[in-house]
Formats: C-alpha cells, sequence, structure tokens
C-alpha cells in the first residue's frame, strides 16, 4: 500500500519553482506542473496497486483547534495563486486512477494513519513530515521522496534516538514549530530522547518526576522542575501530536486499488489549465490528444 501527503508536495513545487510557469490564460501553473512531475515520477517507480493520496482541507478547521486554538496558527492560508492550483492536483490524481481522500475536521495525518492502520500488509507512507513516523510497523517505509530517504522503524531509532510509537511523547516534549506544538521550554532532541530511553513514555515520566532528578543527565533537577512546571503543556503537546487511527470512512474512500487512467478527464483538465504539450506527455496523453 502506497500512501501519499500530497498537501507537502504541492506546497512543496508552489514555492520551490517560479510563478512565472504559467497557463494559457496568464494564471499560475508551478504547483501543478510541481506536483504532476512529482506524482508521474513517483508511479512510474511504484508497483504498488493500492494507493491513495490524503489533502488537507482542515488548515483552520480540525478538531484539534478546539482543543488548542493556537494550533497551527504560525502558518499562512494558502495565497490565492496556489488555491485553485490544489483542486486542479486533486482533480488530477483522481484522473490518473488513484483515490483522493479529505476532511474538514481531520487532517491528511489522520486519513493516511487510518488507511494504514486498516490492513496488515507493509505500508509505505510519502511525505517529509516526521510525525507521521509514529504509524510505522515493523515492515512499514516513510519515504522522503524529495530527498530520495527511506526510513524503517530502526531507522526512524537511529535518527530520533526514540521508537515510532514514541514520537508523540518525543513532540510533547520538544514541540513542534511547524504545526505550533509548544512542547516543554527547555528540552531539546537529546534530552527527550535520554528521558524516553528511561522512561517509556510521557505519562511514566510524569508520574515519576523524582525520579528524574536522579537521572545521569546534566541539570536533571532542573528538567524535573520544568516537566513538572509544564505538565498540563506537555500533555496536550501530546493529544496534538497524536494521530487518528479510526476516522469512520466511506466506502469510497476505503477503495483504493488503482483504476487506469482516465485520459478523456485528463485532456479535458490540461485544456482548462492551460498544461502544455511537455507536460500532457508525462501525464500519458499522446501527441494527438496533446
Amino acid at each position: 500500500m502506497l500512501l501519499i501527503d500530497a498537501s507537502v508536495y504541492i506546497f512543496r513545487a508552489f514555492h520551490s519553482l517560479p510563478a512565472s510557469i504559467t497557463g494559457h490564460d496568464g494564471r499560475p501553473l508551478n504547483a501543478v506542473h510541481g506536483y504532476a512531475t512529482f506524482l508521474t515520477g513517483l508511479l512510474a517507480g511504484s508497483g504498488e496497486r493500492e494507493i491513495a493520496a490524503a489533502f488537507d482541507d482542515s488548515l483552520t478547521s480540525s478538531f484539534r483547534n478546539e482543543w488548542y486554538a493556537d494550533y497551527k496558527s504560525n502558518r499562512e492560508l494558502p495565497p490565492e495563486a496556489l488555491t485553485g492550483q490544489i483542486a486542479a492536483c486533486r482533480e488530477l490524481t483522481e484522473a490518473l486512477g488513484i483515490t483522493t481522500l479529505s476532511s474538514p475536521r481531520f487532517e491528511a495525518d489522520d486519513l493516511i494513519g487510518t488507511l494504514a492502520a486498516g490492513t496488515t500488509e507493509p505500508v509505505t507512507i510519502v511525505t517529509s513530515d516526521k510525525d507521521l513516523a509514529q504509524l510505522l510497523g515493523a515492515h512499514d517505509i516513510l519515504w522522503d521522496y524529495a530527498r530520495e530517504i527511506r526510513l524503517d522503524a530502526l531507522a526512524i531509532r537511529d535518527k530520533f534516538g526514540v521508537t515510532p510509537t514514541q514520537i508523540p511523547d518525543y513532540l510533547a516534549l520538544v514541540g513542534d514549530s511547524v504545526d505550533n506544538i509548544p512542547g516543554v521550554p527547555g528540552i531539546g532532541a537529546k534530552t527527550a530522547a535520554a528521558l524516553l530511553e528511561r522512561f517509556s513514555d510521557l505519562e511514566a515520566m510524569l508520574g515519576d518526576i523524582e525520579a528524574v532528578r536522579t537521572l545521569a543527565l546534566r541539570g536533571a533537577a532542573s528538567l524535573a522542575d520544568k516537566l513538572a512546571r509544564h505538565a498540563g503543556q506537555a500533555r496536550l503537546s501530546r493529544r496534538l501530536a497524536v494521530i487518528v487511527t479510526d476516522i469512520e470512512l466511506t466506502a469510497d474512500q476505503c477503495r483504493i486499488t488503482r483504476r487506469a487512467p482516465d485520459f478523456k478527464r485528463l485532456k479535458a483538465l490540461c485544456d482548462a489549465q492551460g498544461i502544455g504539450v511537455r507536460l500532457r506527455t508525462r501525464l500519458g496523453l499522446d501527441a494527438s490528444a496533446a
């Protein structure tokens, strides 16, 4: 199973490619071009039959905002030059025979987590988001496609010093500036990993603050005080970092076996967006269709 964190690659394309890439009517097409290049390359090198792409619709309406109003408040909303391109990227994905998912309440991570939890087969998650590492089982892969980095559960342990299941506890301590998760002030990555080497999870740690004082860590007493003082914030941060894996999906959302490309739909999309011959060819449209 191949699960794609689509929004990551749309935003990456928009910010990395020049705005001078436009359609016949002058509208920006840089995100569409970059995302289409990514997606066609990914599919060309992939033999998976079960593929889905999750999109973020919940930029300001995630259920997590009900717990913490400032969740992701540091992120700007997509500019007008990108908004229409996101819709085109999703339509392009569907025209290539890939099921797409989104929700006004749940994030792409949660949709991916639910699909991953619903299979016993190995899963490859295509993303650059470390949060999704918490989903990895023994045979799963986190694939940062742009950097050509593939991480399994053991590699996650080597990289962060914690197991995949401890990633929410790790983020509860260090925070996450990307999602505006506060964490515990003054606790960095190395300290968090050392704490989680001793304690199985955040609750075990907060439940035995006195044991933290006795650890062979520099400033252990001060560290214990920080944890005690910010225990509520740490618990909130963990809650925000945990990916939901039990969303009630529709039958269509669960039907992720890849379909044959709909070339008529692809051509109509290319015509509407003013996509040129080179990208049409990448999408599988022949010269006569282009």
